[in-house]
């Protein structure tokens, strides 16, 4: 029944790719007395309900920000927990990505991560590369501002290597340097746990997207609030700089 009444309260108007940053986790196990380590695996389960909710309407693209390049300031033991986590997830969800028709695509720069988890990582993007549906972007450690850089080292080695002319340079060539060059255009970003900044996210592809901050800490999020989200989306007018005639 809870599924059925989410589907009938969506507005037609959803927008098709959401990104999302899970904050909170450590100060959920943190107010339940339990190691950060705690609050990190009840956000995966959390996760997977909003892949679920995401796939059954009709979303194309959802983007996680699960590990940011700045996320390696935190204790070892917590840093460790974290990318035992997501080894473990890449591992043991492959049958529900194929399953739910899910391409799996992770952002960000992962020859940080061992040897093994970038194993996991090329399996997992090589098994679910063909799949048609939802494509679920895990950002790992990912940094907006690296992944300008990175762009414009791509691009000034393309103009040297005579592939590309300086004067062809644009938003539209510019973005397809990213990480996110085959994506749709990033329409609400949603943050949890109650911080109302960014966070290095995703800046070159946010900057016209719709922002929505709720004090909900990511492991409490469920498909609820997901849904208020997307109806606030729904109501938005989006003019780009531009105005809008009624």
């Amino acid at each position: 029944m809870k599924n059925l009444k989410i589907k009938e309260k969506i507005n037609k108007k959803i927008p098709d790719h959401i990104a999302i940053i899970m904050d909170g986790n450590g100060r959920w196990a943190e107010k339940q007395g339990k190691i950060r380590a705690f609050g990190h695996k009840a956000g995966f389960e959390k996760v997977k309900e909003i892949i679920k909710f995401s796939v059954h309407n009709n979303i194309k693209v959802l983007t996680l920000y699960t590990f940011s390049s700045e996320n390696w300031k935190r204790p070892k033991s917590e840093v460790l927990s974290l990318l035992e986590l997501f080894s473990f997830a890449l591992k043991n969800e492959i049958k529900n990505l194929n399953k739910y028709n899910i391409c799996l695509k992770i952002i960000g720069d992962v020859t940080y991560f061992n040897s093994e988890l970038q194993r996991c990582i090329n399996y997992a993007e090589k098994i679910t590369l063909n799949n048609s549906g939802l494509i679920l972007n895990i950002a790992a450690n990912y940094g907006g501002k690296w992944d300008i850089v990175e762009g414009v080292k791509k691009i000034v080695s393309a103009v040297q290597d005579g592939y590309l002319n300086i004067h062809q340079i644009e938003e539209k060539i510019f973005s397809q340097y990213l990480c996110t060059n085959s994506l749709l255009p990033v329409d609400l970003v949603i943050r949890t746990g109650g911080e109302k900044r960014i966070s290095n996210f995703l800046l070159w592809q946010i900057a016209y997207s719709e922002l929505y901050f709720t004090d909900v800490l990511w492991p409490d999020f469920d498909q609820f609030i997901l849904q208020d989200a997307i109806n606030d989306f729904s109501i938005r007018k989006r003019r780009f700089g531009g105005i809008i005639k009624d």
